[in-house]
């Protein structure tokens, strides 16, 4: 990339050299017309003069063509080495952001170590004996306080990258009407300046129709008059007369068309260079947005091959059997892919999740829900009469996948339940009844202190 850099760099200066050598050749062209006017004057215009005059004019043209052509691919050269050397401070900058990323991974790495041998020694005095109980819990509870506040940094880093995002997206939206307001603009000035050329042509037409000479002609027409003409008074007195009505013919000559097309070029080439400018802002904030898209993607199939699998092992434990997985639908691209569930249940072909009876639906969903809520752990899990769709078979299916989630995790279960099944199953009950009218009573029982009871 810095290779291309200097290359642009070399080109960049050979155009200007090159534009030098033009602005010369244009200037000694210039020179020469100017000579060759002079020349003529003295002369009183000879058809050598003229015809070399007319050479001047066309070296002219040329050189000036030539000069317009080199600094129009002098500024192309410009802006492509601006924009190269903007992208290789982008990409020096990228490269020292992952090696920023690389050391605080490796931190990260030294603090998850000494967070296991301080876990490792904690879990060794938690076993040494029952007195140290109450120590422990108070450490597993500043843990969970501890990841419960890494969890909220890290929503807030998600809910800042997608303000971000949308403010970007504004920003490109907002260029995007500058550059029609400037081309709109550069519309019109090109329609001005086009209109004074015209305005200058039709001039040129005038003179010539009038005087039946060109405008570079009218000092030889309307110069004093020879003193030893013949003319008598009245025939000089009638030429005037007609020269002034030519001249009232010809009307009010626009002094300013010349400078007025200059105004309007420098003003279309400002308006050019703004335009350079806000194209090189929309490439920019079209990186930006494809590298939140592209780390988007990245999260989204990380996230959707973790909650897959832990899909299809819970469906399978929920069903005794059958497999079934995620699939994304209708694009291409995940981010706006939809989602389709595929079930092969005991027995039955593979199928769409409608396909299935309310029951198997209820099981599905709750094979769906608890795979995301693995992929994330909470320390806290609330359930909503889950059981309800569903029979006495699969209610036990159910406590026991709840039972396997208790061991495997950290989290405690709160569930809400009407079904005998559910209640017998569950380590402590908690219900509300209304021993007199209007008066709500709240009831506790430990089951497993209940069970040891009845054992001795």
């Amino acid at each position: 990339f810095q290779t291309d850099v200097a290359r642009e760099t070399a080109q960049r200066q050979a155009a200007e050299d090159h534009l030098t050598r033009l602005d010369l050749d244009v200037n000694e062209t210039v020179k020469s017309l100017s000579e060759a006017k002079a020349e003529a004057a003295k002369h009183d215009g000879g058809e050598d003069l003229t015809q070399a005059l007319s050479e001047a004019s066309a070296d002219l043209s040329t050189a000036r063509a030539n000069a317009d052509e080199a600094s129009a691919a002098y500024r192309s050269l410009a802006n492509e080495a601006a924009a190269r050397e903007t992208r290789l401070a982008s990409v020096l900058k990228d490269q020292d952001d992952w090696t920023r990323r690389q050391g605080q991974a490796a931190q990260r790495v030294t603090i998850l170590e000494d967070r296991l041998a301080a876990t490792t020694l904690s879990h060794q005095a938690s076993t040494s004996g029952p007195d140290q109980f109450e120590q422990r819990r108070k450490t597993l509870l500043d843990e969970l306080a501890t990841a419960e506040a890494r969890r909220a940094n890290a929503q807030d880093a998600l809910s800042d990258t997608e303000t971000r995002l949308k403010a970007a997206e504004k920003d490109m939206r907002e260029a995007e009407g500058a550059h029609n307001t400037a081309r709109e603009q550069r519309a019109a000035a090109q329609a001005r300046l086009t209109a004074a050329e015209e305005r200058k042509v039709e001039t040129s037409a005038r003179v010539m129709e009038t005087l039946n000479c060109e405008p570079s002609e009218l000092t030889e027409h309307l110069g004093e008059l020879d003193p030893d003409s013949k003319l008598s008074e009245g025939d000089i007195e009638k030429k005037l007369l007609r020269m002034s009505r030519e001249r009232e013919n010809m009307g009010a000559v626009n002094l300013r068309a010349d400078e007025e097309a200059d105004e309007q070029e420098a003003r279309m080439n400002a308006m050019n260079d703004e335009r350079a400018d806000l194209i090189a802002a929309i490439a920019r904030l079209r990186e930006g947005i494809d590298e939140l898209n592209t780390e988007g993607r990245e999260r989204l199939l990380k996230a959707f091959d973790t909650v897959n699998a832990h899909f299809g092992r819970l469906f399978t434990t929920l069903f005794g059997g059958g497999h079934a997985s995620l699939a994304l639908t209708e694009s291409d691209d995940p981010l706006e892919a939809g989602l389709e569930v595929m079930v092969s249940p005991p027995g039955k072909k593979l199928g769409s999740m409608s396909l299935m009876s309310g029951g198997e639906q209820a099981l599905t969903a709750t094979a769906l829900i608890f795979a995301v809520f693995l992929s994330n752990p909470a320390p806290i899990c609330v359930l909503d009469e889950v059981d309800a769709p569903l029979d006495d078979a699969n209610v036990d299916r159910y406590c026991n996948l709840l039972d396997e989630m208790t061991k495997s995790t950290q989290t405690r279960f709160i569930t809400i339940t009407h079904n005998p099944v559910t209640m017998a199953r569950m380590d402590r009950l908690f219900g509300v009844t209304m021993a007199e009218k209007g008066v709500s009573t709240l009831v506790s029982v430990d089951l497993s202190a209940a069970e040891k009871m009845t054992a001795s």
